[in-house]
């Protein structure tokens, strides 16, 4: 065979959105955002540049060394800080410049639960609930029984009269979880929900949390150290010093570790090695028609094929192969270090999963059974 730019791996009857369709229902999307704090000589810049997609109905997990800025960006997304540099918009509605009766407006559709209770001492369990959902004009007929469904829901049907002295503090975080939930956010943002709790208590809070986000579509941001209910999480972010560091959404690069693993030439990487270079590969949407990899261009990416197909050109006339979901091609003068051999055109809409030369060189670099298994597969076509 040919000398040619592509590789086979293995199919899958699993695809992503279009892009399209993934526009229609996002929930948070933020571009450049940068935060200061204080004035003059003592301002400090806390954030720097960081840009977010979360899609609605997905639960976020925000993980990082503290004062990395998880919070301040919690609070900004929640509106309890003005959006200063960048943009951020909810639900598609920009936050930076919006007016007071605005803002109060998405506060309506959102739930929040801080690390303080915040909880009234002279008012029971269940009036710490009711006043929650005054606040948001729920109907006042139908107010003491949601509170009370609520507190039921997080362990609490024993302790609805209950003052929050007569409760230890995993039960005021229950008490606050309840009222933060009982008006049926859109967006629920949440701050070490599960830190003041036994693991019981907090496997019964994520589990609310993800049938929220599954029956009502509700989006759900939380900071957590809790590496108990990581497993809940669709997409995890990793912040330091005020910048994502990493934003991975664990199903998806589950999928792509996968692929990747049934692919002879990464067959022998570890499920670690395989994770982080899922982690860095990058969704590329393309139109039916167009060129993703033209031939005589130098090699700069190796492709993922996650959904549609395309077609592998030595012209424009002879068709060489066609690869489908989970085919890999550009491994070839990534190797080689020579021009591309071959075009990839797009026969259908497709997306591929993009990993950078200087990636796919670390990754060669960190198994030499790898790089073996991958020039035996370069050498095999030649």
């Amino acid at each position: 065979m040919n000398n040619l730019d592509y590789g086979p791996a293995t199919s899958t009857t699993a695809y992503l959105p279009s892009a399209a369709a993934l526009e229609q229902t996002v929930a948070i999307r933020i571009r450049k955002l940068q935060h200061y704090f204080g004035e003059g000589d003592l301002r400090k810049q806390v954030l720097f540049d960081n840009s977010l997609t979360v899609m609605q109905g997905e639960i976020v997990i925000m993980t990082g060394p503290s004062g990395s800025g998880k919070t301040t960006l919690l609070t900004l997304i929640g509106t309890l800080r003005g959006v200063q540099e960048g943009s951020l918009q909810l639900f598609g509605k920009e936050l930076q410049g919006a007016t007071s009766d605005e803002l109060l407006e998405h506060r309506r559709n959102m739930g929040f639960i801080f690390q303080a209770h915040n909880l009234f001492e002279s008012l029971s369990a269940t009036q710490n609930v009711c006043m929650g959902l005054e606040l948001f004009n729920f109907p006042r007929s139908e107010i003491n029984s949601r509170a009370v469904e609520m507190l039921e829901k997080v362990g609490l049907g024993h302790r609805v009269n209950y003052k929050p002295g007569a409760l230890s503090g995993g039960q005021k975080q229950r008490v606050a979880i309840a009222r933060g939930l009982a008006h049926s956010p859109r967006l629920i943002l949440a701050d070490e929900p599960t830190a003041a709790l036994d693991e019981k208590s907090g496997r019964d809070v994520v589990t609310l949390f993800q049938q929220l986000a599954q029956e009502e579509n509700c989006t759900i941001v939380m900071v957590t150290h809790d590496n108990r209910i990581l497993d809940v999480a669709d997409r995890i972010i990793s912040m330091v010093d005020g910048r994502i560091k990493s934003n991975v959404l664990v199903k998806e690069s589950a999928l792509v570790c996968e692929f990747l693993a049934k692919c002879s030439v990464f067959g022998d990487l570890t499920p670690r090695t395989l994770s982080e270079a899922a982690d860095k590969m990058t969704a590329e949407n393309y139109a039916a028609g167009q060129t993703i990899v033209r031939k005589g261009d130098p090699g700069d990416k190796f492709y993922l094929l996650r959904h549609g197909a395309v077609d592998v050109t030595a012209d424009e006339q002879k068709v060489l192969a066609t690869l489908g979901e989970g085919d890999f091609f550009g491994e070839t003068a990534l190797i080689t270090g020579e021009p591309r051999n071959a075009s990839v055109v797009a026969k259908t809409d497709v997306v591929v999963y993009a990993l950078g030369k200087t990636d796919f060189d670390a990754v060669l670099a960190s198994s030499a059974s790898f790089a073996e298994e991958l020039r035996k597969a370069v050498f095999e076509r030649q």
